[in-house]
């Protein structure tokens, strides 16, 4: 017989994954219970997902501000303490596994939640660049909801949260191993996702744009990563010259010449995201688009 699995649930949010599910479900296969939420998938998702075990729910989105990690955490009932919320194109490496081993079998009453470092694969080159990237991911349910950014139900942006993130009531824990995170798909998905992701954030960057931000500045060095990246957004948007900073920051100071050619095609694409995001707000303060 082997080890006995850990009393934590995992949720895999979902749609067309055949390509990358099943290396993500064998990379938590010590966990107990598998939950994957798909919603439609026209492909051998759910397939993959019942030959290796998993639960699968069906997610019907009709449009509106509860999406589908917001969905799965407000509907499904979870067995046990702890919840780790993971996306088909990420995998829990060994390392990260005996954390998050600990945490759950610690159990200790204090903690609420643990944030997860990501790492990055891009073009088959793991990205140093990418990291620090930290997520809230791994949380007792019964304290976490996903943050309302108030842009749910922006038209054409998917079914799925875009960089909307747990947040949890409680003291919370950074767990260092990261996730590795690679699409078995190509560039295609995530030019593709890229194109959706920059209509939500143009809408972001409106609003962040008339949110205050001396304040916050000034107590930045007191704020945790988390909330320190977050302010540090309300700072970016009010910058000219984005596209260019981008690409500057990240192959200059967040060290993507060191990733060799792919760093510098990443850091190409970052740019253009960055770009088409200003032309998408731009486009929106013209109230050419809703």
């Amino acid at each position: 017989m082997g080890a006995p699995k850990l009393p934590l649930t995992v949720v895999l949010p979902v749609l067309n994954e055949q390509r990358n599910l099943g290396a993500a479900l064998e990379s938590v296969s010590f966990a107990q219970d598998v939950l994957v939420v798909d919603s439609g998938s026209e492909d051998e998702t759910a397939a993959v997902a019942k030959a290796h075990g998993a639960r699968v729910v069906t997610f019907d989105y009709d449009g509106g501000r509860q999406k589908k990690k917001a969905w799965a955490l407000a509907s499904q009932s979870f067995p046990f303490h702890w919840v780790l919320f993971l996306d088909a194109d990420e995998r829990v490496t060994a390392d990260l596994e005996r954390e998050i081993k600990r945490i759950v079998v610690e159990d200790d009453p204090e903690v609420s939640g643990a944030y997860v470092d990501r790492e990055l694969i891009f073009m088959g080159r793991l990205m140093r660049s990418f990291s620090p990237n930290w997520n809230m991911r791994l949380f007792r349910p019964e304290r976490a909801r996903v943050e309302d950014l108030g842009l749910g139900d922006l038209a054409g942006t998917g079914d799925n949260e875009i960089h909307e993130h747990f947040v949890v009531s409680g003291a919370t824990v950074y767990l260092p191993p990261a996730l590795k995170h690679e699409d078995y798909r190509g560039l295609t998905p995530w030019i593709d996702r890229h194109n959706k992701y920059a209509t939500w954030e143009a809408h972001l960057y409106s609003k962040l744009a008339g949110e205050p931000l001396v304040a916050d500045l000034l107590r930045l060095p007191r704020l945790d990563p988390f909330r320190r990246k977050r302010v540090l957004r309300r700072l970016w948007v009010r910058l000219p010259g984005r596209p260019a900073l981008r690409f500057v920051v990240w192959y200059v100071f967040r060290g993507g010449v060191l990733d060799g050619v792919v760093g510098f095609y990443f850091c190409v694409l970052m740019a253009w995201y960055e770009l088409l995001i200003s032309l998408k707000l731009r486009e929106l303060r013209r109230g050419d688009v809703m």
